[in-house]
């Protein structure tokens, strides 16, 4: 997909939010959007997604296939979750029974079972956005375009989100993703792409490294403070897990700071 000289603004005499953007994105590629709140990241997204137009320039090369989960889900629809998403499955091409076993199987993965007769409105933040995964995987896309996809989950939820990305990737497609909890240092193929007065940037790799795994256990009260300092000092927290829970093996390429107990 190429972002041809894009530029776009909300309103006919309004600023530019986005100006002479011309980025690209291949099969089988990642690319990390950073920049400051405010500054065009989930504008960038909405335009590579097909949800806003340029005003001048163009996008070419598109997938056929895009599956779009908004920083916030739109949940005030009045629908069921079992309702919503298999309507959503019919949308995207599947027949009955393909869209009744791609519901099945996308609530149970993302934990969502037990809210398939919950209309969307009741539906907390965290079990809205996971919805919102849902809809966007239940045919696989050609591109996935995730606004900071991890705001809200549980923590299950949000060591889910990698694995997500890597079967897109895997499969062909292209992955555009925003982050500003860090969380993206699970991606380290990643392409970095920085917005900044309307004009984006892409940052060149950084050089390989030697890495350093640490664990480091604390007490479940001090978990947050401890979680910030590390935060604070440069480091990459990537989860958090509650004492006496086996622990995982991190991602190549990861600084890991892994911290035992309970965290918000």
């Amino acid at each position: 997909m190429w972002l041809e000289n894009v530029w776009l603004r909300y309103h006919r005499r309004g600023p530019w939010v986005l100006r002479g953007v011309d980025v690209r994105i291949g099969p089988g590629e990642v690319a990390v959007v950073l920049g400051r709140n405010g500054v065009g990241k989930s504008t960038l997204l909405q335009v590579a997604a097909g949800v806003l137009r340029p005003g001048r320039g163009r996008v070419t090369d598109r997938p056929g296939r895009v599956g779009w989960v908004p920083e916030r889900f739109p949940a005030d629809q009045p629908f069921t979750v079992a309702r919503y998403l298999t309507g959503m499955a019919r949308m995207a091409g599947l027949d009955a029974a393909a869209a009744s076993e791609a519901v099945t199987a996308w609530t149970d993965r993302l934990g969502l079972t037990a809210h398939h007769a919950v209309r969307l409105p009741e539906l907390s933040k965290g079990t809205a956005q996971k919805v919102g995964l849902a809809q966007a995987m239940l045919r696989p896309p050609g591109l996935l375009v995730l606004d900071e996809p991890w705001e809200g989950l549980d923590a299950s939820t949000r060591e889910l989100v990698p694995e997500l990305i890597d079967e897109v990737l895997t499969a062909g497609g292209a992955v555009l993703v925003s982050d500003h909890r860090g969380e993206t240092v699970r991606l380290p193929q990643a392409r970095r792409w920085t917005v900044a007065d309307g004009t984006v940037t892409e940052e060149p790799s950084p050089p390989d490294e030697a890495i350093a795994v640490v664990e480091v256990a604390v007490p479940a009260a001090r978990v947050a403070g401890a979680v910030a300092r590390l935060r604070a000092e440069g480091h990459h927290v990537l989860r958090v897990r509650p004492d006496g829970s086996p622990p995982r093996p991190a991602e190549p390429g990861s600084v890991v700071e892994q911290t035992a107990g309970e965290a918000r």
